[in-house]
Order: C-alpha cells, then structure tokens, then sequence
C-alpha cells in the first residue's frame, strides 16, 4: 500500500480522482485490481492535505457505481459462459471455487449480496457481472450497488482520513515527548556517571587506608 500511496502522492490532484475512480471502476467490472487499496491510500493522502477527501469518496463512489453498472451489463449479455472465462483467465481470484461460494451468497442473500459485497473483495469484483448473469431485476440492482459504493467509498474514506489525521497529531506529539525524554535521559545517565566516577576513587581511598 505504501507504494500505492507514493505513486498516488506524485499525481497532481484531479489525476489522483480520476485514478482511484478508474481503478475502482475496472475492479467493479470484473477485472481483479487493487481498487480497496487504491482507496485507502488516497484516504491517508487526503490526511496529509494533498487530496480533499470528499473528493476522494465522490470518485471512489462514482468508480463503484458505474464499473458495477457496466459489469451487470456485461455479465447480461454473456451470462455464466463469461464468468467461466474470467475465471479460466484469473483462477486465484475468480476460479471455480471462489465463483461457486459467491453465487451460493446471491441465493442466500439475494440484492442485499449486492449491497453487502462491495465490503468484501470477492465479491466486490463479481457482484455486478454476477449479478447480470443470474438475471437479477437492474432497478433493484441498481438500488443496491448505488447505496453499497456510497456508503463504501465514503465510510471508508472519512475513517482512514479521520484516523490518519489522528496518527499524524499523535506522532507530532510523540515526536517533541520523544526528543524531551532523550535529553531527559541524556542529562540523568550523564549525572548518574559522573556521580560514580566520582565515589569510585573515594572509595579505593577509604578500602587502601583500611589495608593493614
């Protein structure tokens, strides 16, 4: 994530949102890509000031809706054949098995699955086209995956600033505490040696005048 983060903080601004959007959108689609990652650094950038965090979520939001939206279509049109495909093409991610515990989600949840997926990384990535090939009613998708980005993109986005900015006071802080007990500690052991040294020939002159 740190490097996320580097690559993001060389950016100039509008192209940090246009990233975490696009990103976020093509994972959505059906495509494995660190789109929660991307998020989270961009977060913490916008803890440090060089991103607005509404921003952030507004793009984050926007990538998950759309990329979701264009994934139920493309799932639509080629239905479990497609999901078979991607799964073939990225086995550690979308293979068999992990195709097989997402759809037993869909049956047992339903749309909620829909909502409820875009704070789990599988099914973050297959919701949408899952959602298209199981022929789930679009309004009712639609529903679900515009409140599901929203409540993930900025949910997630204000905890990581609200928390970096925490960290980044904390740490200032720590920062003057720690150069304050390092002199602190310095003075004292300084003192406390100097002190030794001095008893030390005090006391090899009281042990000689006590030797017969």
């Amino acid at each position: 994530m740190l490097d996320v983060q580097h690559w993001l903080g060389a950016l100039p601004p509008l192209a940090v949102y246009l990233t975490v959007a696009g990103i976020i959108g093509v994972e959505s689609m059906g495509v494995p890509l660190p789109g929660e990652i991307t998020l989270l650094s961009a977060a913490l950038l916008a803890a440090t000031g060089v991103v607005e965090p509404e921003w952030v979520a507004i793009a984050a939001a926007l990538g998950a809706i759309v990329g979701d939206s264009l994934g139920y279509t493309v799932g639509r049109r080629g239905g479990r054949p497609l999901l078979v495909r991607l799964g073939r093409r990225f086995p550690r991610h979308l293979g068999p098995d992990q195709l097989a515990r997402a759809e037993q989600t869909f049956a047992r949840h339903g749309v909620w699955a829909v909502f409820f997926g875009r704070f789990v990384a599988l099914l973050r990535i297959l919701a949408g086209p899952l959602a298209g090939a199981l022929h789930v009613p679009y309004r009712r998708f639609l529903l679900a995956n515009a409140a599901g980005g929203l409540v993930w993109a900025f949910a997630t986005t204000y905890l990581l600033f609200h928390l970096g900015r925490v960290a980044e006071h904390w740490l200032k802080n720590f920062s003057w505490a720690g150069l304050a007990l390092a002199l602190l500690a310095g003075v004292g052991s300084t003192w406390w040696l100097r002190r030794r040294a001095h008893r030390t020939p005090e006391r090899d002159e009281t042990v000689s005048a006590g030797t017969p």
